[in-house]
């Protein structure tokens, strides 16, 4: 990760950031939108969130989607949708794979993010998952997505590098 884009991230998260392996995914502007972070902070603690948004903008929208009860929904559709389900537990496999790309943590050995593989529990794990591995791997998160639109739209891609964009 670049010096540039770790003060973007700073800047996104209103923090320093904790162990970025880099960034997963860029939005169209060219802001970090998506990090990877190692399973296993600086400090010693495990973190098995590996891929976390930080682009303020879909972060929000992701919120707006959990305040709207989409994740009570979502879980209830895993229960009754067996193709979704196996395409979530899917997607929980994929997770675990690209973590242990990253290094090996035994204590959060067969534990994803945002709920995987069983409930939606977090759509900014789940989105950011789906931003970082593409469409096709997690249903939930690509659905949330969808459900969001193009977040970067206004004001992002309309002044890229101009610092009054960031909230």
């Amino acid at each position: 990760m670049s010096a540039d884009d770790e003060r973007v991230v700073e800047a996104q998260l209103g923090r320093r950031p904790r162990g970025v392996a880099g960034v997963a995914w860029r939005c169209p502007c060219g802001k970090p939108g998506v990090v990877a972070t190692e399973p296993r902070l600086p400090d010693g603690t495990p973190f098995p969130t590996t891929y976390y948004l930080t682009c303020p903008r879909v972060v929000a929208a992701c919120s707006t989607l959990e305040a709207g009860g989409v994740m009570a929904e979502m879980s209830d559709r895993l229960a009754s949708e067996p193709a979704l389900a196996a395409s979530y537990r899917a997607a929980h496999e994929a997770y675990l794979a690209d973590r242990a790309a990253l290094g090996d943590v035994p204590e959060i050995s067969g534990i994803s993010a945002g709920g995987m593989p069983t409930r939606v529990k977090c759509l900014h794990a789940l989105v950011g998952h789906a931003l970082a591995a593409g469409a096709g791997v997690n249903s939930v998160g690509d659905e949330a997505l969808a459900r969001i639109g193009e977040f970067w739209r206004r004001p992002c891609l309309d002044h890229p590098s101009d610092e009054e964009d960031r909230p």
